[in-house]
C-alpha cells in the first residue's frame, strides 16, 4: 500500500506533509458543492413532469434520488410549482455559499502553503554544511528559491483544481448512477476514451516542464555570472560574446514554453467539441436502443454534462500541473539535499571566548584528498596570529575549521575546553567578525551597512560612531552628502576598495565579538591603502583575538606569532623574525617579496 501511495500520490502526499488535516477540510468544500448542485439539478425532472402530465409531479425516472420529493411531502409540504422552485432556489443558494467558503479556503490555504514553503526551504538553507554550500550550484539554488516556488505555486493549485475536479465528476457520476446506471456505464466509459488523447499530451508537457526547470537553472547561473562578472565583460569586449550564451538558453527556454503551449492550445480546442460528441451518442444509444421517457433522459445528460466538463477540466488542470511538476520535482529533490546537508549543532551555547581555542590533530578531506593533514595549533585570547603559505596550502581552509564552518573530518576543534560538535554553533558564530577579500556591501546607507539594520537609539548611534572612530572613518561619514544616510550603492560602488574594506572591518567591530577574523582582506587593496587599514587593526591588538590570512607578508609581520602551512601541513609556528631566520621556506617568501624591515 505504501508503494501504491507513494507512486501514484506522491505529490498529494507532499502537499499533505505541509498542509495537513487542511487538505481534508478543502476536499469536503468540494464534495458539498458538488452534492447541493445535484440536488438542485435533480428539481428538474418534477418541473418537467409538471409540464408534460399537466401539473403532476412524481418520482418515476428519479431513481434512488426520490427522496427528494418524499422529504418534501414528509415535511407536510404539497408538490407544486412554488414548493420546487423554492426548493431548487435553497440548493443553489447553499451551493453558492458553499462555493464562496470552498474558494476562500482554497485561496487562504494557497498563501499559507506558499509561506510555509519559502520559509522552510529559507530555514533549510541556513542550516545546510558549508561543504554543501561550496558543492551548490548557485544558479539552481537562486532558480529554485526564487523563480521556482511560484511555479510550484502554480502547481498547487492546478493540482487541487484537478483533485476538486475530480471530486465533482465523482458526485456528478453518483448522482448519474443514482438515477440510471446503464446509462451511466456508457457515459463513463464515453469518458475514459478521451484518455488516449489527453496521456499522450500528458507525457509530453512533463517532459518539456523538465527540460524548462533544468534550462532555467542554467539562465539563472548565467544571469548571476552576467551581472557579477559585468565589469570585466565589459572592459574585454567580451560582453557580447557571452550574452551569446545567454541568447541561447532564453531560446531553449522559450521553445519549451511554445511546446508546452502547443498542447495547452490542442488540449483547449479539442475539449468541447469531444465533448458534445460524447453527449450526442449517449443521447442516440439512450433514445433508440436503451429507450426510456424524455425527463429522465434530460436529467441524466444533465448529471453527465457537468460530469464531462468536469471531467474536461480536470484533463486541462492536470495538463497545466504537467507543466510545472518539472519544478516540483527540482524542489522536492531540492529540499531533500538541503535535509541531507543539515548540519549538525551541539547544544552548549557560547558566551565569550575566556581562554584559548585549540585545533588538535585536525585533517580535512576533499574527495579524495587531504587539504590538511594532522593540524595541531592553540590560540590564545587576544592573541593576533598570521597564516601564511602559498595558494592551495590549506590556509582559509584551517580557518576555516576554527571559526566553525567546517567540521574536521579527523581530530577535534576545542573552545575554552569544550568540543566544536558539542557547541551551539550559531551562539559561537555570533562572536566573530569575519572580513573576506571581497567586502560584503549591501546596496543601504552607511549606517544600515556598519550596524546590520539597528534601530536608531541614542545607545546604537553612540556605539555607531564609537566604531567609526575605531576604524577611522569618521571623518569619511561627516563629508558624505547625507553622512551616515548615505546611500553607498550596489556592492558599495560609491566607495573606494579601502573605504568598503573600513565598513566591513565597522561592522564586525559594531557587533559584540571576541574574535577578529581577516582572510586576505587587504591582498586586492594598494600598498598605501593596506598600510592604513593594517594601522587600524594594529590598534586594536589586546582587543580582539585576531585570525589574518594574508598572502602579503607585510600583513602579519606584527602578528604576535605565524603560523606557516605548505601542503596541508603546519610547518612551523613562530615570530615573523624567528621564522625569517630559522625556516627556509619562509625566508624565501620574505625574500621573493622583498620585504626588508620588520
Amino acid at each position: 500500500m505504501k508503494k501504491i501511495i507513494e507512486k501514484y500520490f506522491s505529490n498529494l502526499v507532499y502537499f499533505y506533509r505541509h498542509l495537513r488535516y487542511r487538505v481534508f477540510i478543502a476536499l469536503i468544500l468540494s464534495v458539498l458543492v458538488g452534492v447541493l448542485d445535484g440536488f438542485g439539478l435533480a428539481m428538474f425532472l418534477p418541473l418537467l413532469q409538471m409540464v408534460n402530465e399537466g401539473g403532476n409531479a412524481k418520482t418515476q425516472g428519479l431513481g434512488k434520488l426520490d427522496f427528494l420529493v418524499h422529504g418534501i411531502e414528509s415535511m407536510g409540504f404539497s408538490i407544486t410549482l412554488l414548493s420546487i422552485l423554492i426548493l431548487m432556489f435553497i440548493f443553489f443558494l447553499l451551493k453558492g455559499l458553499a462555493k464562496y467558503i470552498s474558494l476562500d479556503y482554497r485561496v487562504k490555504l494557497q498563501q499559507y502553503f506558499i509561506k510555509r514553503l519559502r520559509l522552510s526551504m529559507l530555514n533549510a538553507f541556513n542550516n545546510v554544511n558549508f561543504r554543501y554550500y561550496v558543492g551548490s550550484d548557485v544558479g539552481k539554488v537562486q532558480n529554485t528559491m526564487s523563480g521556482e516556488v511560484d511555479r510550484v505555486a502554480r502547481a498547487y493549485i492546478m493540482y487541487f483544481a484537478t483533485f476538486e475536479q475530480s471530486v465533482m465528476v465523482a458526485v456528478y457520476i453518483g448522482f448519474a448512477f443514482f438515477v440510471d446506471m446503464k446509462f451511466a456505464f456508457l457515459v463513463t466509459f464515453g469518458g475514459l476514451l478521451t484518455n488516449i488523447l489527453y496521456n499522450y499530451i500528458y507525457k509530453h508537457t512533463i517532459g518539456a516542464s523538465r527540460t524548462l526547470t533544468g534550462t532555467s537553472n542554467i539562465y539563472q547561473g548565467q544571469i548571476i555570472q552576467h551581472v557579477s562578472n559585468f565589469k570585466y565583460l565589459k572592459a574585454t569586449g567580451l560582453l557580447y560574446r557571452y550574452t551569446e550564451k545567454l541568447k541561447s538558453t532564453i531560446v531553449m527556454i522559450e521553445n519549451t514554453r511554445r511546446k508546452m503551449g502547443f498542447y495547452h492550445a490542442v488540449l483547449q480546442s479539442v475539449r468541447e467539441p469531444m465533448l458534445i460528441a460524447i453527449v450526442a451518442i449517449v443521447i442516440i444509444l439512450k433514445v433508440n436502443v436503451l429507450g426510456g421517457s424524455l425527463g429522465p433522459i434530460i436529467i441524466s445528460l444533465l448529471f453527465f454534462y457537468r460530469a464531462l466538463m468536469a471531467l474536461t477540466n480536470m484533463q486541462t488542470n492536470w495538463n497545466r500541473f504537467l507543466e510545472v511538476a518539472g519544478s516540483l520535482e527540482n524542489l522536492q529533490e531540492f529540499q531533500k539535499g538541503l535535509n541531507l546537508a543539515k548540519e549538525k549543532n551541539g547544544t552548549v551555547k557560547f558566551e565569550n571566548l575566556k581562554d584559548k581555542l585549540e585545533v588538535k590533530n585536525v585533517t580535512v578531506t576533499y574527495g579524495d584528498k587531504d587539504v590538511l593533514r594532522d593540524i595541531s595549533i592553540t590560540i590564545r585570547k587576544n592573541e593576533i596570529v598570521g597564516f601564511v603559505g602559498e595558494s592551495g596550502s590549506g590556509k582559509t581552509t584551517l580557518l576555516n575549521v576554527i571559526i566553525g564552518l567546517l567540521r574536521a573530518d579527523k581530530g577535534d576543534m576545542i573552545i575554552d575546553g569544550v568540543n566544536r560538535n558539542e557547541l551551539e554553533i550559531n551562539s559561537y558564530q555570533q562572536k566573530i567578525g569575519y572580513i573576506s577579500q571581497e567586502p560584503v556591501i549591501f546596496n543601504d546607507t552607511l549606517f544600515n551597512n556598519i550596524t546590520f539594520w539597528a534601530e536608531p537609539t541614542p545607545e546604537n548611534m553612540k556605539r555607531f560612531f564609537e566604531t567609526l572612530e575605531k576604524t577611522s572613518l569618521y571623518k569619511f561619514v561627516q563629508e558624505m552628502p547625507q553622512k551616515h544616510e548615505t546611500m553607498i550603492g550596489n556592492n558599495g560602488v560609491n566607495l573606494s576598495g579601502g573605504q568598503k574594506q573600513r565598513v566591513s572591518i565597522a561592522r564586525e567591530l559594531y557587533k559584540d565579538i571576541d574574535i577578529l577574523v581577516m582572510d586576505e582582506a587587504t591582498s586586492s587593496l594598494d600598498s598605501e591603502t593596506e598600510r592604513a587599514i593594517q594601522e587600524s587593526i594594529d590598534a586594536l591588538k589586546g582587543m580582539y583575538t585576531i585570525l589574518v590570512v594574508a598572502h602579503r607578508l607585510s600583513t602579519v609581520k606584527n602578528a604576535d606569532r605565524i603560523a606557516l602551512l605548505n601542503n596541508g601541513e603546519l610547518v612551523d609556528v613562530n615570530t615573523f623574525a624567528g621564522l625569517r631566520v630559522n625556516n627556509t621556506i619562509f625566508k624565501s617568501m620574505v625574500e621573493l617579496q622583498e620585504i626588508s624591515k620588520i
